[in-house]
């Protein structure tokens, strides 16, 4: 043993060197930070490095993947900055400039992957943490918002049902996830159908980019207006606040759930629904979510089936809809019994699982939902059960979201979110786990592969939002090449992807903003 200590010497001391380099950056940084600072009390109130008794908390709290909970040091962030206004962002990112660091943004800390808050490489970068940039401000009279990235939705759709009981926006499901990044990968919820995404939505934007500078829309120009509305922001530039256009819902919407075991032909049932949720009206929207559970009419010796929760949004009243089902989706069999009328900001209560009555102000608690390690992909059908069948009742999920209406009358090009016209309906899988982390990564990614012969290919397409780095990753210590990079990135944008690189290239040349799955800067 005594013999390899030699040959383990200049490892160790390189380790040192580079710890003692990265502490060293960090110092420079935050004096940096200070020495422009109109007010350094101030910025430092809001600065922490791992020396600070806060930083644990800080950098925990918005990590909502609790696989990426106990990251090693080496994927941590050197400083973290929690700013509370434009001129603290605009400063962090020159000081990390001017000290070679590079920029992680995070608004909710629900990317699939971590990476608004850490790395997979050896790289000192500073994470920039939008959680006190929030405020929303609703202007009815013109039907739009601004909404600052730091903000959930939660807190978006509060502050609109505070305003009006017949406004909307289409952004997602879960209550906590953050604007700043479910907007720039596309964002899509219960209104798709009906309105679209959320980056469809998107009047304006207020940006800072490489250069520390302020942008809207008119200063930034159409071309990178366009990049930032599904092509992710953090490859751009750091996203301040978005415009939305607000969209008009009844002032009584309709839910349901229904729920089907194979017991209970949820298999044929689902065969019927590939042709009509994508089809039927779009003020409809029928999404399943599937799961293995314990069943006593389970004919299997574990007594394990698979259970499909039907769940629906209808923009109208029980009366209109029961009518419309039993035409278009009778083999449901739904009944009045099964439908609830209410507002559309109860029905948000109710997407996101919580108890009939409750006040729609629990949208704005931050750590409402729970907390989970997970692995989730997606794909898009044009068309699993033993697989989950083969893992423990509840750790696995599968969540089928159909397309049509909207969707498919928006081109492909419009935005860099290319799944529109000729996708039926995505495919969500996830697996969950509080014990074995490569058993679970192993079986969804069997489950991802069996899954190949059924699926839009040529490329495989997958959601940005659900960012998946088997797909493919960057080089962070050099240059990517366009072949690297088209591995991963035609895959979330399709034929969108060689637009992305040149308004990159153009925006961003020396690839300041960049991760692990960023648009790289390459002349096309």
């Amino acid at each position: 043993m005594n013999g390899c200590i030699p040959s383990l010497l200049p490892l160790v001391l390189l380790i040192l060197f580079l710890s003692q380099l990265s502490k060293a950056t960090s110092v420079d940084f935050v004096q940096c930070l200070e020495r422009y600072a109109n007010n350094s009390t101030s910025i430092s109130q809001v600065t922490y490095t791992p020396d600070n008794s806060s930083y644990t908390a800080v950098l925990q709290f918005s990590i909502r993947n609790l696989r990426h909970a106990s990251l090693p040091d080496s994927q941590k962030p050197v400083v973290i900055v929690t700013p509370v206004d434009e001129t603290q962002i605009q400063m962090v990112v020159n000081c990390s400039r001017r000290h070679g660091l590079q920029i992680r943004t995070r608004s909710g800390g629900h990317d699939f992957e971590g990476l608004s808050y850490r790395t997979t490489s050896n790289i000192s970068f500073v994470l920039l943490d939008m959680i006190n940039i929030r405020s929303v401000n609703v202007d009815l009279a013109n039907a739009t918002a601004w909404v600052e990235s730091g903000a959930t939705i939660g807190e978006l759709y509060y502050a609109i049902s505070q305003t009006s009981a017949t406004h909307a926006f289409p952004a997602g499901v879960w209550c906590n996830v953050g604007v700043g990044g479910l907007i720039s990968g596309g964002g899509y919820g219960m209104l798709r159908r009906k309105y679209g995404l959320a980056a469809d939505n998107v009047i304006d934007a207020r940006m800072v980019d490489v250069n520390g500078r302020i942008l809207n829309r008119t200063s930034m120009g159409e071309d990178l207006f366009w990049a930032i509305r599904g092509g992710g922001g953090s490859s751009f530039g750091v996203i301040i606040s978005w415009k939305i256009k607000l969209v008009q819902v009844p002032a009584i919407v309709t839910v349901f759930t229904v729920d089907k075991t194979l017991e209970q032909n949820a298999t044929g049932i689902l065969h019927k629904w590939q042709s009509v949720a994508p089809s039927v009206d779009k003020e409809l929207d029928i999404r399943i979510q599937g799961t293995c559970v314990l069943s006593n009419t389970s004919k299997r010796e574990d007594k394990k089936t698979i259970r499909l929760t039907f769940m629906s949004l209808f923009l109208g009243r029980i009366d209109t809809l029961l009518p419309l089902m039993q035409i278009s989706f009778p083999e449901l069999g739904l009944t009045r019994e099964n439908c609830l009328e209410m507002s559309w900001i109860q029905s948000v209560l109710f997407f996101t699982s919580l108890p009939p009555g409750a006040s729609p102000s629990v949208l704005t608690n931050r750590t409402l939902l729970p907390k989970f390690a997970t692995k989730a992909k997606s794909s898009y059908l044009k068309g699993i059960w033993e697989l989950m069948l083969s893992r423990d009742p509840g750790t696995t999920i599968v969540m089928l979201t159909p397309y049509g209406g909207r969707m498919s009358e928006i081109s492909e090009s419009q935005i860099p979110f290319p799944h529109r016209a000729g996708n039926l309906y995505m495919i969500y899988i996830g697996v969950f786990w509080a014990g074995d982390t490569q058993q679970a990564l192993n079986w969804i990614r069997n489950l991802y592969n069996y899954l190949n012969p059924y699926v839009l290919n040529s490329p495989r397409s997958s959601y940005v939002n659900y960012n998946d780095l088997d797909l493919g990753i960057n080089n962070l210590q050099g240059p990517t090449s366009y072949q690297q990079a088209s591995i991963w990135g035609k895959k979330y944008f399709k034929d969108n992807f060689d637009r992305l690189v040149r308004v990159k290239f153009s925006a961003d040349p020396t690839n300041f903003f960049r991760h692990e799955q960023s648009i790289p800067p390459i002349p096309l």
